[in-house]
């Protein structure tokens, strides 16, 4: 089972994305995955609503302790060049390993495959107050837990805490397409405007990650 996500967030450089992306895809994922513990990976282009751009990659394994044995700062000086020339591409990179707290399935769970959906909506956070804690975990599993579960063009989501990172909490939607995302899912977004609901009184608060909350599209595996 899949209990661990290594999400990587960043921006390719200028005139690099074309030789980044193939050795991305065709080199540096496979060596990924061929390590004990790794079982997917899927790689998202950023910038389709939200705050996002650039891209964010996503590794899943059995659990956090996957890729902390050995950890990202013991791989860094290890890296062959082709490696390190292909990672100094990367700007403002920022990552977070997480563990999963609650996942949910939706309506479209038989849709989502190996790896995570073609369509996702990823938020990273610190909430300031254990009391406002408090009252996103309640928001969580009583109210947007429940709407998952039956919403259409949903896959599913899962709540995730940082083991590594500077923001606590994250939240990963999975969407069949952004088609789906727009039509079924936008409207219940709005009510983080609207302070009469329970929504609009937690989430204005959240502190975000620079890359959060961000919607992106599946470029591999192709979607």
């Amino acid at each position: 089972m899949d209990h661990g996500i290594w999400a990587i967030w960043y921006e390719i450089a200028d005139g690099q994305r074309e030789a980044y992306l193939d050795w991305f895809h065709q080199v540096h994922i496979p060596e990924k995955l061929a390590r004990p513990g790794y079982r997917w990976a899927a790689h998202y282009a950023l910038g389709h609503g939200g705050r996002g751009r650039g891209y964010v990659a996503l590794f899943g394994g059995d659990n956090t302790q996957t890729f902390l044995n050995p950890s990202p700062r013991q791989l860094a000086p290890r890296q062959p060049e082709l490696t390190k020339r292909h990672m100094a591409m990367r700007v403002n990179a920022v990552a977070a390993i997480l563990a999963e707290e609650a996942r949910v399935a939706g309506p479209e769970t038989r849709d989502r495959g190996e790896t995570t959906a073609p369509v996702i909506q990823l938020g990273h956070y610190n909430a300031p107050t254990p009391a406002l804690e408090d009252d996103l975990g309640g928001w969580y599993a009583q109210e947007r837990f429940p709407l998952l579960a039956k919403l259409p063009g949903c896959v599913g989501a899962r709540k995730l805490l940082a083991t590594v990172g500077a923001h606590k909490h994250a939240i990963l939607h999975e969407f069949t397409s952004l088609e789906t995302r727009e039509h079924h899912f936008a409207a219940h977004e709005a009510q983080r405007d609207d302070p009469a609901t329970w929504m609009g009184r937690v989430v204005p608060q959240l502190e975000h990650a620079p890359y959060s909350p961000a919607v992106g599209l599946r470029i591999w595996p192709a979607a």
